[in-house]
């Protein structure tokens, strides 16, 4: 067996491709759609007791607030790369938006 080659194992593994999506632009709007769900659904929470389906209603909740978390982490890892934090997530700064 051959042995790697030490200077591209020191390297480490290639750099990740930059964002090309918005990923703000895509989760603000979908968390949004859970909020507003949720929102309708209490509506209907009388009918969803009768039919056992009060699951939808804490889906609609728990997606809006797991949204709410992951924008909050994206939000805090921008802040940290933009200060120039070394353990900040770089590819925050590729994304405009």
């Amino acid at each position: 067996m051959t042995e790697p080659d030490s200077a591209a194992a020191a390297a480490g593994p290639p750099p990740l491709p930059a964002v090309r999506a918005g990923l703000a632009h895509i989760v603000v709007p979908v968390t949004a759609l859970w909020f507003v769900a949720f929102v309708v659904l209490l509506f209907f929470t009388d009918d969803l007791r009768a039919h056992d389906a009060m699951i939808w209603l804490w889906t609609c909740l728990a997606g809006g607030v797991l949204g709410l978390i992951g924008l909050s982490i994206y939000f805090w890892q921008r802040r940290s790369a933009r200060r120039g934090s070394r353990s900040a997530n770089r590819m925050a700064l590729d994304e405009q938006l």
